[in-house]
């Protein structure tokens, strides 16, 4: 471990066993590489866990600890509480799916927030239970296919609705709260770096494509990611103390059907009226997160085209914005 460079790091090293294009292992990788050596994580169960440490192996090279599924916010609440008492000690933070975050282990994430624990939250979302065979969590989107939300005669996937988690976050009034994707990693580096630099509970929204779940090509993963914060499914957003300060704003917005088109999960909408229906249904519901957010309007330099690129030595376009459009 070369300590004097952040990006030598490796948090997660070669040798894990995630699958080819797997959004969570670029994601993990991303983030555990800005945090750096100085740290010690918390990971609830999920497949990061499972494909990152196996039959006494691990991939980590920074102090790791593994919680069961409900509990890992809890546990790093204790890990946080005990080093206190130290004169300079490392950060702790939380990784987790989003079985773990949205379901299972909301109450104990909640809870940690609530008490103002100095910990940073991790959620690496892949939308479904994945590594226990692709059942629907409750950040399966709408009208989405896993193994228990099967379309057929009477269904066209699943029924409900994603659950808002940020908003339930930002209700808690923390003091940082983002949404970040694999797809655009200058903004998802300068969010960690404004995470890391405060003190109080913390929490990230990492949007991380499956390949076997979502049922796309292993090499589409950053494409399919770039396509949902394009069309606005995903929308890039922070807040602090439960307001939005600043979201990344539309440069050329694309209809929701570019996203769903290239995944299997959703193919089944693309065979008959009824699934025309519910892509139309797919549309209201990703305007409505535009025009909440006001993704096409925002008063910022940092859009969807300026924060994919990456200037040599610089943060790319989010961090450092060179100009502030006409409000």
């Amino acid at each position: 471990m070369d300590r004097r460079d952040a990006f030598r790091l490796n948090a997660l090293t070669s040798g894990h066993r995630a699958c080819s294009g797997c959004g969570q292992a670029m994601g993990a990788r991303m983030v555990g590489d800005l945090i750096g050596p100085d740290a010690i994580v918390v990971n609830a169960t999920g497949c990061l866990q499972v494909f990152t440490t196996h039959n006494a192996q691990t991939a980590w090279q920074v102090p790791w600890l593994h919680s069961v599924f409900a509990n890992a916010a809890a546990v790093a609440s204790g890990v946080e509480a005990a080093l206190r008492g130290l004169p300079r000690h490392a950060r702790v933070v939380v990784q987790a799916g989003d079985g773990g975050t949205f379901d299972i282990g909301l109450q104990c994430l909640s809870g940690m927030i609530e008490r103002g624990h100095d910990v940073l939250f991790v959620c690496y979302d892949n939308e479904a239970y994945m590594n226990t065979g692709v059942q629907r969590s409750s950040s399966t989107p709408h009208a989405a296919r896993t193994t228990t939300s099967p379309p057929g005669r009477l269904s066209e996937g699943k029924h409900h609705l994603k659950k808002d988690l940020l908003s339930i976050i930002a209700a808690h009034h923390m003091p940082y709260a983002a949404t970040a994707s694999v797809a655009f990693f200058p903004d998802l580096k300068a969010k960690v770096e404004k995470a890391m630099s405060l003190h109080g509970p913390r929490f990230l929204q990492v949007f991380s494509p499956c390949p076997l779940g979502w049922d796309h090509d292993a090499a589409a993963s950053v494409q399919v990611a770039r396509l949902a914060v394009e069309t606005g499914v995903f929308p890039l957003v922070e807040l602090e103390y439960g307001a939005v300060t600043s979201v990344m704003r539309l440069a050329q917005p694309r209809p929701v059907e570019e996203y769903l088109r290239v995944q299997g999960r959703f193919q089944h909408l693309f065979a008959d009226a009824r699934g025309a229906e519910e892509i139309r249904h797919l549309q209201a519901l990703t305007d409505t997160n535009i025009r909440r957010y006001g993704l096409l309007e925002a008063p910022t330099a940092w859009d969807t085209d300026e924060a994919g690129r990456v200037e040599r030595g610089g943060r790319g376009g989010y961090a450092s914005p060179r100009a502030e459009a006409p409000s």
